[in-house]
């Protein structure tokens, strides 16, 4: 077997719980090292099939969560006959319920998430998270509901995938003196952008373990004092001309910062 071993989820919905199941079984073998590849929206034999073809090809294996009784009995067939092994999540479990409720189940992909509407808001907002990350499209400026503003490795990304899983559309744009920042930074209310602030001294660190990470060497002027001071009055006259409020990040983890930016926002709304 390879030392990353890959599993192909297909489910009639997103495929979030066989994911989850996947990963915590995963993680008792192989030191947790695998590859995982969702399918999502499966509705026919042909989708199934094919990615039945596909394990097959690659010595990978199925682990799927299907309601459809019928869906679910022609991959667990097939998979017999072409020797992959496929892991049933959901149907040993409906079936259980249905001989202990008496009732035969809805069949109904999705609906633990139809019911939760607090997902579908979290699935959005990380979605834009991923989509407006890094200054990528200035559009997501109006967009969101909170900006981050800061130079590189002050923690814009994490803080927009930690406040989007609360449900806050979040974009970034990072602050370099050489790139004019987009027009809409300064368009939108002042009230929805933040700065992010370090100091000189914290961000040199951190950057010079970023290189090393990257194998190479911490002289790079990316890591320099002196373009790092350049790169922070370049921010403060951005933060500055919005005139946004600015929270220094330098000795803060991640969800300390998000939790001030979150009491921010319910201030806000209060005082509204």
């Amino acid at each position: 077997m390879s030392k990353q071993p890959t599993v192909y989820i297909l489910s009639d919905s997103v495929g979030e719980t066989a994911e989850l199941v996947i990963k915590a079984g995963l993680s008792q073998f192989n030191n947790g090292s695998f590859k995982i590849s969702r399918v999502p929206y499966v509705e026919d034999k042909g989708t199934i099939s094919e990615y039945l073809q596909i394990a097959k090809e690659k010595k990978a294996m199925i682990g799927f969560t299907l309601v459809d009784p019928e869906l679910r009995n022609y991959l667990n067939g097939q998979a017999k006959e072409l020797g992959v092994e496929a892991l049933d999540i959901m149907g040993p479990t409906i079936e259980a319920m249905e001989r202990f409720f008496g009732t035969e189940p809805h069949l109904q992909p999705g609906l633990v998430h139809k019911l939760d509407e607090d997902y579908f808001k979290r699935v959005e907002a990380i979605e834009f998270a991923v989509k407006y990350d890094d200054g990528r499209d200035p559009r997501g400026i109006a967009r969101a509901d909170i900006v981050l503003v800061g130079v590189s490795r002050t923690s814009k990304t994490p803080l927009s995938q930690y406040l989007a899983n609360k449900r806050i559309k979040v974009a970034n744009v990072p602050i370099v003196p050489e790139v004019d920042p987009p027009e809409e930074l300064f368009e939108v209310a002042k009230d929805k952008c933040i700065g992010l602030r370090i100091s000189p001294e914290k961000l040199n660190e951190i950057r010079k373990e970023r290189l090393k990470a990257l194998g190479l060497g911490n002289q790079a002027t990316y890591a320099t004092i002196k373009r790092i001071n350049q790169e922070l009055e370049f921010f403060d006259k951005v933060v500055d001309k919005i005139g946004c409020d600015v929270i220094d990040v330098s000795n803060k983890a991640v969800e300390e910062t998000a939790n001030i930016i979150l009491q921010m926002i319910k201030n806000k709304a209060e005082n509204k």
